[in-house]
């Protein structure tokens, strides 16, 4: 409002009072009591300064409304003057001019409190900062603008209607015309003007929430705007109309001798009447004569001789409210000027703010949209979460599932190698550690992720007696010797019906079943054509191995060349599986260093015993 320049810089007042009334800063050592005390007086402090605060906006609550009030009071002044019609002449209706009298001067007094606050607070922030916020040099552009405020408060609180009115009406009682009402009239409307205004500033300032509630005070107080405009322009409608009827009156005596009377007061209303109702005819009017244009409806209605006031307001005010809602379409003026412009002045208020209506309505609908779509991003998010939420969950399921199937697998295996007690707890151990990082892990990749000695132990259990059962290893290797072999060993699986080793085929490797089944088997020739021979077929089941040859050609390679190692022997039959199949791999290239190590191990043993029998 024109007393608080804009809400912004009244807040940044509100704020400058605020840190100045605050709890000051204490630097350096200070005594445990004076602590309690500085708290104390803080907590006192501070409900001071919230009892200020909420006696700020009691005061700008009640402020907002007197000025409602006197936005509602002023135009009633308008309704003071009334046509008396049998002598034809115009009396004041001195009840109403108390009341609104009276009104008046509350609400100015109000004003002028409000004026005194805040001038007030202005000195007190420029006292104890020692800073001139009103004239400073470096806000020439706020200084100008809160003196101009200043200036509009003084405009707005002078007593114009008071003293504007009595000569107003004492003019429209003389039987001589005068201008001087016209520029009393637009002084009157040029007041009223800063005190929409100020409602629409104090509105603006009041604390409040913002989205959909500021939305609808907006429509709210676009809804009072119009309501108000109406009753402004009805009022003016109905005073403007017993203008015009006296400015006939005038016209008629000034044309006349004198007209027979010397004022259209009622106190002396002698006098002759019939050529004022000749020359301004109203119930059969003629335009020739006199033409009264868009207020000759408020003269034939005879809402200009009664003195009901709620009559004549509520008639007037749907005058406004019609014509202002349809821009002063049904408005057929005559050719005074003035009423011309009155009739432009209601089509162009009428468009501006069904303008504002269209503003804040576009400002709703865009505080709606952008509510509705951070509601629907908001839902979007949530369920966005709650498929998150559900996909872990499922992969979590999932998760459980498999390592329990994986966990359930590795116990079978456990429990048909028959392991001992010590290696089934090292197993479960690291299994256990493993799905719990997450690590796919099963029966047939096991090996992948036990450590070399309990590996070395799961070979030793499950082939270390096979090994003993080879015949060449038998005869030609002691246990230390067969523990080296079955460390060098790698776990290896086929599925069902598959071709491990095929006739002809280089044999790299030798296999020791530890779990299913398999067939061996060679092939003859019969012209041609190669045929299965079943008193040369062998099936391998648990504890079988595969790839003797390998084996005593290993075993040879210790008193040959090692380039031997390229010539590696040739798979006299087929080796298939018949299901699945588990199995160890003993590699032709293992096989190679551990005999090398055991002839370089034996070499310098005999050497040692040879040195030592010389000596």
């Amino acid at each position: 409002m024109s007393n608080q320049e804009n809400p912004q810089e009244n807040g940044e007042i509100m704020n400058r009072e605020t840190e100045i009334e605050g709890p000051g800063n204490i630097n350096g050592p200070v005594h445990e009591a004076a602590k309690l005390q500085h708290s104390n007086n803080d907590n006192h402090e501070g409900e001071r300064r919230t009892k200020r605060i909420i006696l700020r906006h009691v005061w700008n609550y009640l402020f907002l409304f007197s000025c409602v009030i006197a936005a509602i009071v002023d135009p009633l002044f308008f309704y003071i003057p009334v046509i008396n019609d049998s002598e034809r002449c115009l009396l004041l209706e001195k009840k109403l001019w108390i009341a609104v009298f009276v009104f008046r001067i509350v609400t100015d007094v109000i004003y002028l409190v409000h004026i005194a606050l805040r001038s007030w607070m202005v000195f007190k922030i420029c006292v104890k900062t020692r800073s001139n916020i009103c004239c400073s040099n470096t806000n020439a552009c706020a200084s100008v603008r809160r003196c101009f405020s200043f200036l509009i408060d003084i405009f707005v609180v002078l007593p114009i209607p008071q003293v504007v009115f009595p000569f107003i009406f004492k003019e429209m009682r003389s039987t001589r015309p005068s201008e001087i009402i016209k520029s009393l009239n637009t002084l009157v409307l040029f007041q009223y003007v800063p005190r929409i205004r100020q409602i629409y500033l104090s509105w603006k300032n009041l604390p409040r929430n913002a989205g959909k509630l500021d939305g609808w005070i907006k429509a709210l107080f676009n809804f009072f705007l119009f309501i108000l405009a109406s009753h402004v322009i009805g009022a003016f409608w109905y005073f403007f109309s017993i203008e015009r009827e006296i400015a006939c009156w005038h016209l008629v005596c000034g044309n006349q001798n004198g007209c027979g009377r010397n004022s259209f007061s009622c106190a002396n209303s002698s006098g002759n009447y019939t050529s004022l109702d000749a020359s301004c005819p109203i119930n059969a009017p003629n335009t020739t004569l006199f033409d009264f244009g868009i207020f000759l409806g408020a003269l034939q209605s005879g809402i200009v001789q009664s003195s009901n006031l709620p009559q004549k307001f509520f008639f007037c005010f749907w005058w406004g409210l019609r014509n202002l809602s349809s821009f002063g379409q049904g408005l057929q003026t005559s050719n005074y000027l003035w009423e011309s412009c009155f009739a432009i002045f209601i089509s162009i208020f009428g468009l501006l703010l069904f303008l504002y209506f269209l503003e804040n309505l576009k400002t709703y609908m865009r505080l709606a949209t952008k509510s509705s779509e951070e509601d629907r991003k908001k839902a979007e998010k949530e369920r966005r979460k709650e498929k998150q939420e559900e996909e872990k969950k499922k992969l979590a399921d999932q998760r459980q599932n498999k390592q329990k199937k994986a966990k359930d697998d590795i116990q079978v295996w456990i429990q048909k190698n028959e392991f001992c007690d010590d290696i089934k707890n090292r197993i479960n151990e690291i299994v256990d550690e493993v799905l719990e990082e997450d690590i796919n892990v099963n029966a047939e990749n096991l090996f992948v992720v036990l450590p070399a000695k309990l590996k070395n132990d799961i070979k030793s259990h499950l082939c270390l007696d096979i090994l003993r059962n080879v015949p060449a290893l038998r005869e030609r290797m002691n246990e230390p010797e067969l523990k080296m072999i079955c460390d060098c060993l790698k776990p290896v699986s086929y599925e069902e019906c598959i071709y491990i080793v095929r006739e002809g085929e280089p044999l790299d490797r030798a296999y020791f079943i530890t779990r299913g089944t398999a067939w061996t088997y060679n092939t003859t020739r019969t012209n041609g054509e190669a045929t299965t021979s079943s008193s040369q077929s062998k099936w391998l089941e648990k504890g079988g191995f595969f790839g003797e040859e390998l084996i005593e050609w290993g075993l040879d390679l210790g008193q040959q060349a090692s380039s031997d190692i390229f010539n590696l022997p040739l798979s006299s039959k087929i080796f298939k599986s018949h299901t699945k199949v588990e199995a160890y791999a003993l590699m032709a290239n293992d096989l190679k260093n551990i005999v090398s190590q055991i002839n370089d191990a034996a070499s310098k043993l005999h050497a040692a015993l040879g040195h030592n029998k010389e000596n």
